[in-house]
């Protein structure tokens, strides 16, 4: 009879025991991919979601000049040589390296007003790719759809008494309110929004900005050098990175990595510790039968790839069903902790992975037992007969 034969019989007699030890396992490696799949899955979700929240770089014109600040409190600066960005110069961002990365860049041009004795400071972007970059935008009424068309912040529109479908006059030229911004709890409430060509001819600064705020695509991406790459496609323009949401974006990622590993590894010695008992108490258990091996020539060798055939067959299978249930449950429970998941799909590493895995502790927990069994006496184990 071959050896595998003989592991397979094993198991059948014995299916109590072979169960035990397919569960102890099924459930280290379900616990282990549920985990990763999860830590993969909300690290995604938290990219798209700090993605949407706004720029990380900022571009600036680059200026000779002190500025003044002390404990947080700004004092104001001396600016010697104050410069423009040209909007062609914006057009360049697309072509750096890390150009794919980039998923929003938003150019803007300011410009100061005065009406009805009051004044008030007028934007101008471009509505597309400022709507992108502040998906938390809530209008009463709608976004500018021509050039005779603005959006007013609510403050703003309370200071002037405007709503939906009134006129105001900006530099000599009418207006109609499209729409009031909600509050934001930003500077965005005071402010009036235009779109960018007709805020740069009402102002004289056509075919210039003031700024642009990008938004990058930064999970695993390296927003220092794309920041070193813009500044080399833009020397005339000050480029820098919104520290906060980079270094709070990857502290985030980085804690849930590690808490996954830390219980994903102490999941996997629970498991292994469960492998190791039940094949000890399974030799110690068939003294007999490994007695009655060894008397009728089974080598050494022969018992222990006896008992560690035994420990493959189950790993394999406990890996298997633990991938499938681990995946399974991930796709269920998590959209009650983060909402609707877009885009799930498995992972064919962590497949392999958790094969692989539930094999290795398998046979490793198992290897001590297969060698206790192997140099068993077999005359003091047919005593027992």
């Amino acid at each position: 009879m071959k050896l595998h034969n003989i592991a397979i019989n094993n198991l059948r007699r014995r299916k109590t025991k072979a169960l035990f030890l397919l569960m102890g396992l099924m459930i280290g490696v379900t616990s282990v991919v549920a985990l990763l799949t999860a830590t993969r899955v909300m690290k995604e979700d938290i990219v798209h979601k700090m993605e949407e929240f706004g720029a990380n770089i900022i571009i600036t014109p680059r200026s000779e000049g002190i500025s003044l600040n002390y404990g947080g409190l700004s004092l104001g600066g001396i600016s010697f040589d104050l410069r423009e960005i040209a909007e062609t110069d914006l057009a360049k961002i697309r072509t750096i390296k890390n150009a794919d990365n980039i998923r929003t860049v938003s150019p803007k041009i300011f410009g100061a007003f005065e009406n009805r004795d009051r004044k008030a400071l007028v934007v101008g972007v471009n509505f597309a790719s400022e709507l992108s970059l502040k998906p938390w935008w809530k209008l009463s009424g709608a976004a500018p759809k021509t050039d005779e068309e603005i959006l007013a912040g609510q403050e703003a529109a309370e200071r002037f008494g405007l709503k939906p479908g009134s006129p105001i006059t900006i530099k000599d030229k009418e207006f109609r309110i499209s729409g009031i911004l909600n509050l934001t709890g930003s500077q965005d409430d005071s402010l009036f929004f235009m779109k960018l060509p007709m805020a740069q001819e009402i102002f004289n600064k056509t075919g210039k900005v003031a700024m642009a705020e990008v938004a990058a695509h930064c999970g695993n991406c390296p927003i220092t050098e794309i920041v070193r790459q813009i500044s080399e496609r833009i020397p005339a323009a000050k480029v820098t990175a919104v520290q906060q949401v980079v270094e709070g974006r990857m502290g985030t990622l980085a804690g849930l990595q590690k808490l996954s590993l830390g219980i994903s590894a102490i999941v996997l010695l629970v498991g292994a510790m469960v492998v190791f008992v039940t094949m000890m108490a399974s030799v110690n258990e068939r003294t007999r039968e490994i007695g009655i091996f060894s008397a009728i020539g089974f080598r050494r060798s022969h018992i222990m790839r006896i008992i560690l055939l035994e420990a493959l067959i189950v790993s394999f299978t406990a890996g298997v069903i633990g991938y499938l249930a681990g995946i399974g449950g991930t796709h269920f429970f998590l959209p009650f902790f983060i909402g609707k998941i877009a885009g799930f799909t498995p992972d064919p590493i962590v497949a392999a992975g958790s094969l692989l895995l539930s094999v290795l502790i398998g046979l490793a927990a198992s290897f001590y037992p297969a060698m206790t069994a192997s140099k068993m006496d077999p005359s003091e184990a047919l005593r027992t007969l």
